[in-house]
């Protein structure tokens, strides 16, 4: 069901995965075409806010919405890291780079772990941690409010 929490918590997860993409770009190998890579993440922010935090707002209290929020981030990282994972082994998987479908799908998870470490940056971390705290505060003042 639609609600203002819904909807804040969408809103918010999608800017802080536009803010967060914004400072991975630079921190990619020199020669990297981000292509999509912006877009996509503000797009699983807004789906993981919508469907996860949104739906868990409205729990009476500080703790609760905070932890709403981290685990809205938790939740769109994850999600980033494997779709991103998945379109760059999609990419070299055109390029006939594996021998089965098999080394496909573990290469996922290879290329996952790569793409992790550059998350692995103080700058983007702090980012990442207060903003899912202001998205999981906005979103439980949005449920409170307009319910």
């Amino acid at each position: 069901m639609p609600d203002a929490a819904r909807l804040f918590a969408a809103i918010s997860l999608a800017l802080l995965a536009f803010i967060v993409s914004v400072l991975i770009i630079p921190l990619m190998p020199e020669g990297t075409d981000p292509g999509y890579f912006t877009w996509i993440n503000v797009a699983l922010g807004a789906v993981v806010g919508w469907v996860s935090m949104g739906k868990r707002a409205g729990r009476h209290g500080l703790t609760p919405a905070i932890n709403n929020g981290l685990t809205g981030m938790a939740l769109l990282v994850f999600w980033g890291l494997f779709v991103q994972a998945t379109n760059e082994m999609v990419r070299l998987a055109m390029r006939n780079r594996y021998d089965g479908p098999f080394e496909a799908i573990v290469a996922i998870f290879q290329i996952g772990f790569d793409f992790s470490k550059i998350l692995v940056d103080p700058v983007v971390i702090a980012t990442l941690v207060i903003g899912a705290i202001f998205c999981g505060l906005l979103t439980e003042y949005a449920w409170r409010t307009w319910r």
